[in-house]
């Protein structure tokens, strides 16, 4: 892919958004984020640093607040239901995503999520599915270059060899974990800064597992990517950095950050070690 203009984040334009022309390759910053839900205060002063071009882990028992972090960073929290508010900044390379002006939509274009279902519309084909976002975002592309992003996409997210001679059949028809990366090249097509993904293996086999895992470590070449886990195993294997959270009557917050080599082997915090061994959770 061609590389992309720097996000400006000097003087942005009244209304305007995040550039569309960014680098690849963007890390991002979490400060001071505290999200509601109404009044209840769901995830609680957070500060962590998203290397780019690595994987960072979020580990943690349910309802630690994982998903609801994750759906802070592309500012998919505040289209949830229940009056969902955030305070603090997410930002990258300085530029605040949450600042005034910032369109969300063009957020969720640079910083794309991977659910925790796979979600292919099903009325469409495998290549339509691929365009979808590009469309979605007021995109206009010719037959020929749909077909190029088509084949790019598919073949960044390793499926392109299982699909290429039933490209007008429905995405629906593909097994799970086909769905599953048919979803990251969905994602992917729109050329994000980040990929988030919200427990991406967790309603799949574990042959179709390794697949997103191994696919993982190749994309992160070129983009940076967070992921929800509930697999100790995975986080391990397939992140550089893992940040374990945890909610003891009361919000969820950040117990320790740092290169998942010393989180798994020397965490400095005991609750870290209790969880990552099995001792709750």
């Amino acid at each position: 892919m061609q590389a992309q203009e720097e996000i400006n984040t000097t003087t942005p334009v009244a209304g305007t958004v995040l550039a569309e022309t960014a680098v690849k390759g963007k890390g991002m910053s979490v400060r001071n984020l505290n999200a509601y839900y109404g009044n209840y205060l769901a995830v609680k002063d957070v500060n962590m640093d998203m290397e780019p071009n690595k994987v960072t882990a979020l580990i943690g028992p349910s309802g630690c607040g994982k998903s609801t972090l994750i759906r802070t960073l592309n500012r998919m929290h505040e289209v949830t239901p229940g009056s969902p508010r955030v305070e603090g900044e997410v930002s990258i390379d300085g530029q605040n995503i949450y600042a005034a002006g910032i369109d969300p939509v063009r957020v969720r274009r640079l910083i794309g999520m991977v659910f925790q279902k796979p979600n292919p519309f099903p009325t469409m084909s495998i290549s339509e599915n691929v365009l979808a976002g590009i469309k979605l975002n007021g995109g206009r592309i010719g037959r020929k270059e749909g077909l190029e992003i088509v084949e790019q996409s598919l073949r960044q997210a390793a499926l392109w060899d299982e699909v290429k001679d039933r490209l007008s059949r429905s995405g629906a028809s593909l097994s799970g974990g086909q769905q599953q990366r048919l979803c990251i090249a969905r994602t992917i097509a729109v050329q994000p800064e980040i990929v988030l993904m919200d427990e991406p293996c967790s309603a799949l086999d574990p042959i179709a597992t390794l697949k997103i895992e191994n696919l993982i470590e190749e994309l992160k070449s070129q983009y940076t990517i967070v992921i929800v886990t509930h697999n100790m195993q995975q986080a391990s294997r397939v992140s550089d950095y893992t940040a374990f959270m945890l909610a003891t009557d009361g919000p969820g917050h950040l117990i320790e950050f740092g290169p998942t080599s010393r989180i798994f082997t020397k965490p400095t915090e005991k609750r870290t070690e209790d969880y990552i061994t099995g001792r709750f959770g």
